[in-house]
């Protein structure tokens, strides 16, 4: 019995994962480091979420105001970083190590300069910049996210080093490695919380200080990890310097359209944070913990997200379109399940989910509400929002997928969403449904593209 389960289950996972690029067990053995990356992530900053909680409603706002600022900004460098990935995955296809370790340098130096000019123009600008985006929220608020702004974005280079090594060795398929990283610097983040927040009752100021020292110590270590003990890509610390300019054109060929997506994407979501601080800190909070519980629902098909570069960039590498095309399918296929999956499993458990953050009573029936809906709707439709364009642009369709995803963000979630959250009254779930609206729209625009010829005809390698 058990036999025949396991060879019937052997010819799905061939029929679906296989190819002559790669078989299932390749695919998994890269799938599985990201998906217990991105658990600890999610789980992780539910954690942070829930600890900083205990500092007040005004904390927990700040935070989340800021993060919303936060996101944009790593945004532009991480988009880089996923460029970077691109290029090492079709150098890594196509068996030209030598252009790996170039591509790998490149992302390093790129996406660590990039981040030190953001960081210090935001340092300097942490006023005014506040100001216009959340002047309206309490005076509180307003003290605590002055104190998290400048800290995060004194940690930037620390982030984009890891990030950058990371997406360096996903390239490649060491996502055992980058798993390793990643965890390193994000338990540290968790344990430091523990002792600036739960113990020494430092509040923001703690998580301050703590996310500086868990994101360099995590920077050291990554580069430890590379010139030390990385084998594959052969690196030194001279050839951060010394790149081929090339090379560089290359990663931001795929990085800079994906970065601009990303500041559009993001910016719609700050511009939505700011019809939401206009609602009241209340309805702040309940966006901040619906958020934060939305994302551990989507934890599987978010590491699919990032699997997917990898698998279909190898596969342009090596210049195999039908199996780039039936992994496409097959990820958007398991991505679904997954979110249904998930959602049935998560849902009945949200009492004591939402506990970890206690909410004020008001807001729970809310942020349910909320949840509710977003778990379902995402199940037809985050994979092709989501999965799809990562793919596509993992082919070298990076210009197309950053165009469709900056005029839908814009037209749908910002515009639709002021509409009805604002202009309609309907609030925090009106901003949410025009999210949820927008995800159609986009995901029925890249469906579109894929199901064409266009979106492989980039020759980038």
């Amino acid at each position: 019995m058990q036999a025949s389960l396991r060879t019937r289950m052997e010819g799905i996972l061939s029929k679906y994962f296989s190819g002559e690029s790669m078989d299932y067990r390749q695919i998994f053995a890269l799938f599985l480091p990201i998906l217990i990356d991105q658990a600890f992530i999610v789980g992780l900053n539910l954690l942070n979420t829930a600890m900083i909680s205990s500092s007040g409603v005004a904390a927990v706002s700040a935070v989340n105001m800021v993060d919303s600022l936060n996101i944009f900004l790593i945004s532009v460098f991480v988009a880089v970083a996923t460029g970077g990935t691109v290029v090492v995955a079709q150098y890594k296809g196509s068996g030209n190590d030598l252009m790996v370790s170039r591509a790998s340098a490149g992302t390093i130096t790129a996406v660590a300069l990039i981040a030190l000019g953001i960081g210090l123009l935001i340092m300097g600008l942490h006023n005014p910049l506040l100001n216009l985006l959340f002047g309206s929220a309490s005076a509180d608020v307003m003290d605590n996210a002055k104190i998290y702004l400048i800290g995060s974005s004194a940690s930037y280079v620390g982030i984009a080093i890891v990030s950058a090594v990371c997406a360096a060795l996903r390239g490649v398929g060491k996502t055992r490695a980058s798993l390793a990283l990643s965890l390193i610097m994000n338990l540290l983040y968790v344990v430091l919380n523990v002792v600036f927040i739960n113990f020494l009752h430092m509040g923001v100021p703690g998580m301050t200080l703590a996310i500086n020292i868990a994101r360099y110590a995590g920077a050291v270590c990554a580069l430890f990890y590379l010139f030390r003990m990385e084998a594959t890509l052969h690196l030194h610390l001279r050839d951060l310097v010394h790149f081929p300019l090339s090379m560089l054109r290359k990663i931001m060929f795929i990085g800079i359209p994906f970065a601009a997506e990303q500041m559009f994407f993001n910016g719609g979501k700050i511009l939505t944070q700011v019809f939401i601080v206009s609602l009241g800190t209340y309805a702040i909070a309940t966006n901040a913990i619906g958020a934060s519980l939305a994302g551990v629902i989507q934890i599987p098909a978010a590491a699919l997200s990032l699997t997917v570069v990898t698998v279909v960039g190898q596969c342009i590498g090596r210049g195999n379109i039908a199996d780039a095309r039936k992994f496409m399918k097959s990820f958007l296929w398991l991505g679904s399940a997954s979110l249904a999956l998930t959602g049935l499993i998560l849902m009945p458990f949200f009492r004591p989910l939402v506990g970890l953050f206690d909410p004020p009573a008001e807001i729970v029936d809310d942020i349910f509400l909320l949840l509710l809906i977003n778990t379902i709707i995402q199940v037809p439709l985050w994979s092709i929002s989501f999965i799809l364009p990562s793919a596509l642009r993992a082919a070298g369709d990076s210009r197309f997928t950053s165009v469709t995803s900056m005029l839908t963000m814009w037209l749908f979630r910002v515009v639709f969403g002021y509409v009805l959250g604002i202009t309609l009254g309907f609030g925090i779930l009106g901003v949410w449904v025009a999210m949820n609206c927008e995800w159609g729209v986009r995901g029925a625009i890249f469906l579109w593209r894929f199901r064409g010829k266009k979106w492989y005809a980039h020759r980038l390698i």
